[in-house]
């Protein structure tokens, strides 16, 4: 067919959508229908698009990917409906209607599509105003693992719908463990993305897990920590281990921290940890600060990681210290040493709200974390400081 033939053709729609325009206008519909070439869009006050520096509805055009055809225009007026309803309702996503990945939009896509274009969401939107290391590391270790449990649900049950498949995905789940918890959380957020009703609010599917529930750590004593020191054979490993159990830090925290006032000897050696790090800068004090020498800190030794944030993650650098904690046998993990720096800093009596700052989280949870762990060891200590600490007083 030649090219006046097929405009001929395109445009002998165009009475059509005269007729079908008079009906909306007579609907009150506030949309109207569009022949662009062979493709049929909608025209209406619609709210700014996605990255748009405008901040009201205006004139803009919803394209719908359908030929300009009788059946095309069908298909047209119905979507004018819905979108009508949706802009009633506050409801209307123009991430339904605008080209995502490959050029689909998200009712095009089949599952394993559409969770590629969250993943891509997540990175670029959802979560950018965090470092690239702590975001890829939430995707993987928050989202990743229940986004593939939803995948695997859909290939066990094809005849379900997606609604379906993620309540079954949740109910696969111990009913109280935080697991159920993190997949909830996971799995709304993508029907959130997708636009999808959820006729249970998946936060009914908790569960009662709480981490005031969670067993009770046995942490090392301050002179273990002293001793397993002294049998780690590497330089590098002792300088991690050292520095973890003085600091407090997390695990990847240690290859992200500004060292200088360690280096150059300054006495309150404090140091500070990096905004790359994934509850961002904060700076830390060392509790004890004895340790700073009898661990020797001042020479800052770190194991050559790969810390480009593009090829790894802040997760799979913590891994590795995890790692390493095993191979050289040391009877406790590395967030041991963290949660024994909190308890110490009552025991100073650092206020909670500067040591929950110090460790890069909020008072409420350093509260709900740490003062649990205040065994009768660590009572008896607290209080017979608190008696030599009178006697001073009154000499």
């Amino acid at each position: 067919m030649s090219d006046s033939s097929s405009k001929d053709t395109d445009s002998s729609i165009d009475p059509r959508i005269e007729q079908a325009n008079q009906r909306l206008k007579a609907a009150r519909m506030g949309l109207q229908i569009e022949r662009r070439g062979s493709k049929l869009c909608l025209r209406g006050t619609l709210p700014p698009r996605p990255g748009s520096d405008r901040l009201r509805a205006h004139q803009q055009r919803v394209p719908l990917d359908l030929p300009a055809t009788p059946s095309g225009l069908k298909q047209a007026e119905q979507q004018v409906k819905v979108i009508a309803a949706q802009l009633i309702q506050n409801t209307f996503d123009w991430r339904q209607h605008l080209p995502v990945v490959g050029g689909k939009r998200l009712h095009q896509m089949d599952l394993a599509e559409k969770l590629k274009a969250f993943e891509r969401h997540f990175l670029e939107h959802l979560a950018k105003d965090s470092n690239p290391g702590a975001t890829r590391t939430t995707w993987e270790k928050t989202y990743a693992p229940y986004l593939r449990k939803l995948e695997a649900t859909t290939r066990s049950h094809p005849n379900f719908t997606l609604t379906e498949a993620i309540y079954s995905t949740i109910q696969a789940i111990p009913a109280n463990a935080r697991s159920r918890q993190v997949c909830c959380t996971a799995l709304n957020a993508l029907a959130q993305f997708l636009h999808l009703e959820l006729p249970i609010d998946l936060k009914t599917l908790w569960g009662t897990y709480s981490p005031s529930k969670t067993q009770m750590r046995r942490l090392p004593s301050d002179e273990e920590i002293v001793a397993i020191f002294d049998t780690i054979p590497s330089p590098t490993w002792q300088f991690v281990y050292g520095i973890m159990a003085t600091y407090g830090l997390r695990n990847h925290e240690v290859f992200f921290c500004n060292y200088s006032a360690l280096i150059q000897g300054k006495a309150e050696a404090a140091i500070e940890v990096l905004p790359t790090t994934k509850t961002g800068s904060h700076e830390v004090w060392p509790f004890y600060p004895e340790w700073v020498d009898r661990f020797n800190l001042r020479e800052v030794r770190l194991p050559p990681l790969n810390l480009d944030l593009h090829q790894t993650t802040l997760q799979r650098i913590g891994q590795q210290v995890a790692t390493q904690f095993r191979r050289y046998q040391i009877p406790f993990s590395p967030y041991d040493l963290r949660h024994a720096w909190a308890v110490r800093t009552i025991h100073f009596g650092i206020p909670d709200t500067v040591a929950a700052r110090m460790m890069g989280h909020s008072v409420a949870i350093h509260n709900r974390t740490y003062h649990r762990w205040i065994t009768r060891r660590d009572q008896q200590q607290a209080v017979q400081a608190a008696l030599e600490r009178r006697i001073i007083r009154n000499l």
